[in-house]
């Protein structure tokens, strides 16, 4: 009798020590893991009992709460008022699909959860004596009135458009299409579709502005352009011969191609080849001075790094080249050597060379800017729930990207492309532009993307602007990208005419 209550007895002991063991582990070491869990059900109810901040644009509220009582509890569930205007930045927060954009990025200070002095002692307060918590509300970059101009522009096209200010960085315009309204996500995700999009796939939750990658064409042109001159193996006034074609490992690299066939321009300057975007011309300085050189100023410029930009990181992609396996899926590629890259096609924007339209405004930003490239960002300030600031976004530089006289003969050079070259349509009377088009080729027959990137005024810059347009049957960045261009900066300059 006395060994089967023994026996009992040790049983309870292991028992009550498993139970310990399990209750220590799940309050402590698992804590972390399950409060980052994102459907955690408790945490997520309470979250929807904080009275969560606004999101505002300009004098726009993008994204404030409609408040539910139900059951005795008061929940305050997200509606965005001016429904798609930015939706690829602001993104969603909802009870069944978790959140994006800054939504989600930003999801602690818009419930008060940050770790700020001020925030934690307020939410405590305000737990300790029953009151509903509210959270901080974010200021945004983005200028309404262009937002909206720019989405109107791209129309049922499929693209993007950034607009950045060249001396701070802030994100003046982030427009995608095709894009959503996301009031329809909770409860009617099946009607968003991108049908009404010039192009297949169209992928309307995707935010082409920072995770679109697309080759860039002869906009590149830019970055080869600026190692060349930087470099000092080239001048502005350097000369070449071009027969339409340049020669790379014993075959012909051709020009752009119209009804006519290749274009030929003979005995050019570099100011020239850059101004008519002559293939044959950076074919050759890409032999001349090599892909790593060429990668290197790219890198300068901010290619194989995430842009530093508030939204997350899993809505950003980095740009450069990229090798891709039979089943599509495209690893980012950093060569060490310069036999691993094509270097003619490099310099034309072509080869494996994947970018995002937000790389390419800070591309052009940066040659505005004398050389320097500003960290783009899109949040303005946080506001505390009782009125002040919490905190304001300050300009900061991510370096020094080529010399001041580089960047001051690129600036001369690009507005070359927009008086008397191919970025004609770009042209603002009483305004200096400096633009670089770009038509890549995309291997679907006469398929392209196309690109037009600039700054204005070229003599006192101030905006700098990157737009893309997919699926473009025979169309070029002059054509079709340029014109939105103009459009938009027009409109920028206006708003700061007195």
């Amino acid at each position: 009798m006395n060994d089967r209550i023994r026996r009992v007895a040790v049983v309870g002991v292991v028992l009550i020590g498993a139970l310990v063991l399990m209750t220590t582990y799940w309050q402590t070491w698992a804590e972390g893991e399950l409060s980052a869990q994102r459907d955690n059900a408790i945490q997520r109810v309470a979250e929807f009992k904080i009275d969560r901040g606004d999101i505002h644009a300009g004098k726009l509220v993008v994204a404030r709460n409609h408040v539910l009582k139900h059951g005795g509890n008061t929940f305050y569930l997200r509606v965005y008022p001016h429904d798609k205007l930015v939706a690829d930045v602001v993104g969603y927060s909802t009870q069944g699909r978790a959140r994006a954009g800054l939504e989600k990025s930003y999801n602690d200070y818009l419930t008060s959860s940050n770790a700020d002095l001020n925030t934690v002692l307020t939410r405590t307060l305000n737990s300790l004596e029953g009151k509903t918590v509210r959270g901080n509300s974010l200021q945004l970059t983005i200028r309404p009135g262009a937002q909206y101009l720019a989405q109107q522009q791209l129309g049922t096209l499929c693209g993007a458009v950034v607009a950045l200010d060249i001396k701070t960085g802030k994100v003046l315009v982030m427009a995608t299409s095709p894009t959503y309204d996301p009031n329809l996500i909770e409860n009617h995700f099946n009607e968003i579709t991108g049908k009404g999009a010039q192009c297949p796939g169209s992928a309307p939750l995707l935010n082409r502005a920072t995770a679109g990658l697309y080759q860039p064409g002869s906009s590149f042109k830019l970055v080869t352009a600026a190692a060349a001159l930087d470099t000092g193996a080239y001048t502005p006034n350097s000369t070449f011969f071009d027969p339409g074609y340049c020669v790379e490992f014993g075959k012909q690299v051709h020009n752009f191609a119209d009804q006519n066939g290749p274009e030929h321009f003979g005995n050019v300057t570099l100011t020239v080849g850059l101004q008519h975007s002559i293939n044959s011309v950076f074919c050759n300085i890409g032999k001349q001075i090599g892909a790593l050189k060429i990668l290197q100023y790219a890198k300068r410029f901010g290619f194989y790094s995430t842009p530093p930009l508030e939204t997350p990181s899993e809505e950003r992609r980095t740009s450069g080249l990229y090798n891709c396996d039979k089943h599509g899926k495209c690893r980012l590629f950093n060569p060490t050597h310069d036999y691993q890259v094509d270097p003619g096609r490099l310099a034309f924007g072509q080869e494996r060379l994947q970018v995002t339209p937000l790389q390419m405004a800070m591309v052009a930003a940066a040659i505005g800017n004398g050389g320097v490239v500003m960290k783009p960002y899109v949040v303005d300030k946080i506001t505390k729930p009782g009125g002040g600031t919490l905190s304001t976004t300050k300009p900061k530089s991510l370096g020094r990207a080529i010399k001041p006289e580089t960047a001051s003969e690129l600036n001369t050079m690009m507005q070359a492309v927009v008086t008397g070259g191919t970025g004609t349509t770009a042209q603002i009377p009483g305004v200096k532009v400096a633009g670089k088009t770009g038509t890549a080729e995309t291997g679907q027959g006469t398929i392209n993307t196309v690109w037009f990137v600039c700054f204005a005024p070229a003599d006192d810059p101030r905006y700098a602007i990157a737009v893309v347009v997919e699926h473009q049957n025979h169309k070029t960045g002059g054509e079709v990208a340029a014109p939105i261009a103009k459009t938009l900066m027009e409109a920028l300059l206006k708003q700061n005419t007195p």
